[in-house]
């Protein structure tokens, strides 16, 4: 059983065909883990920065009457000028607020550790310093893009296999796409490796105890050595200069889906959402970013329009402060997604033995993509016409109720 999980990657690469393996592999013994944190990102506490010091304004200012401590100690043929000393007092304190209006107004609640204001304006430009290339593909003219579906489709059904979060595969996605566009001309030879490393480094990153590095060898059948793996992972990581924790989509569906559910202000941190809707959401967020056009777009934006479609447009100007004008491209493009998951019917919320029940959700899982990616291409084809037609999208999971207005309408 093993054997078949192992080279499933290689066999599909080689055929370039969107079928998945017929039986999902047993999963191995692995020790109990605890989450790194119990919410995808660490929101950082931020501070009023005094734009002076008063004690050396008082010194070095020479109206104060003070010289400065490190002034020229003249020679024994110069005559120092003497120092009128006058009426000598601390200025006052004064402070710079660095504090900026956010873009977009905040959904977060009253915080009692921080500004939310700062708080959310640091989200989201966190969001924009890790830019993607959107024709990252163009770069390798010796891969195709289905060649990146199935390879992020492998690495999920890598995470279920050895029980790693949501949070560690999106991690991966976003290494590898970095990655991909500082390179030029990448063999497909090369590619599993490329993959296998970027999730290795983001387990280090994520997991409290991530698997070993054998672990991962062993997982792609012998094509990559354990040397092979940390040899990639250095230059990986030099290439994206260090910079190894972007919010990733699943981490800004975690802020939605709180804000969307929150009860208790006093445990902003803590999930308040039923698990269940999280997990239907989070596979449509799997589904589209098999898709390079995924790169298109923000992942703050990827995550609003996910839930836009198992929601309404109200709610989801309210969790995540953007408008409809913001939303309407992903929107409509994540519509044929919406179609083929809601086709498929969402899939159950899986158990894992040695994860905590409040944890459940958090756990990256693998469903047939690949077999739902294939009919999101024939539902592009047939219903590009009605979708530009459309006002507001067709084919969504829960349409907006009748009450909302149209986007010419929308403020």
């Amino acid at each position: 059983m093993w054997k078949c999980n192992r080279i499933t990657f290689r066999c599909r690469l080689r055929t370039e065909q969107f079928n998945t393996t017929d039986e999902a592999p047993k999963t191995v013994s692995v020790r109990p883990r605890k989450r790194k944190a119990d919410v995808a990102i660490h929101l950082p506490f931020f501070f009023v920065l005094l734009s002076s010091c008063p004690l050396a304004q008082a010194c070095w200012n020479p109206d104060t009457g003070y010289t400065s401590p490190c002034r020229r100690i003249p020679t024994p043929d110069e005559v120092e000028e003497p120092v009128a000393v006058g009426s000598v007092g601390f200025a006052q304190y004064t402070s710079e607020n660095i504090f900026i209006t956010p873009t977009r107004s905040t959904p977060l609640p009253a915080l009692c550790w921080a500004s939310k204001d700062d708080v959310w304006n640091n989200l989201l430009r966190k969001d924009k310093l890790y830019l993607r290339d959107t024709h990252v593909m163009e770069r390798h003219p010796n891969l195709q893009p289905n060649m990146r579906a199935i390879l992020l489709d492998w690495l999920m059904e890598v995470c279920e296999v050895y029980k790693l979060h949501r949070e560690t595969f999106y991690l991966g996605q976003d290494y590898f796409d970095r990655f991909m566009a500082t390179q030029e001309n990448v063999l497909k030879t090369t590619l599993q490796l490329i993959g296998i490393s970027c999730l290795f480094i983001s387990a280090k990153m994520e997991e409290i105890y991530p698997p070993k590095v054998h672990q991962f060898a062993y997982i792609t059948d012998g094509a990559c050595t354990e040397d092979d793996i940390l040899s990639m992972e250095i230059i990986i990581m030099k290439e994206l200069n260090w910079s190894l924790s972007p919010l990733t989509p699943v981490a800004w569906l975690n802020i939605y889906m709180q804000m969307a559910y929150l009860k208790e202000t006093a445990e902003v941190l803590m999930a308040q959402y039923p698990q269940a809707t999280f997990v239907q959401i989070a596979e449509l967020l799997d589904l589209c970013i098999l898709d390079v056009r995924s790169l298109e777009f923000s992942y703050d934006l990827l995550a609003a329009s996910a839930l836009f479609h198992f929601s309404s447009l109200e709610l989801v100007m309210k969790v995540s402060g953007l408008k409809w004008c913001d939303l309407e491209e992903c929107v409509r493009w994540m519509v044929p997604f919406a179609m083929s998951i809601r086709e498929a019917g969402s899939s159950a919320l899986k158990t894992f033995k040695g994860i905590a029940a409040d944890d459940m959700h958090n756990i990256q899982t693998h469903v047939p993509y690949m077999e739902w990616l294939g009919k999101v291409h024939s539902y592009q084809l047939v219903d590009i016409e009605s979708i530009q037609r459309s006002p507001v999208p067709s084919g969504v999971l829960t349409p907006p109720p009748s009450s909302e207005k149209p986007e010419s309408t929308v403020s």
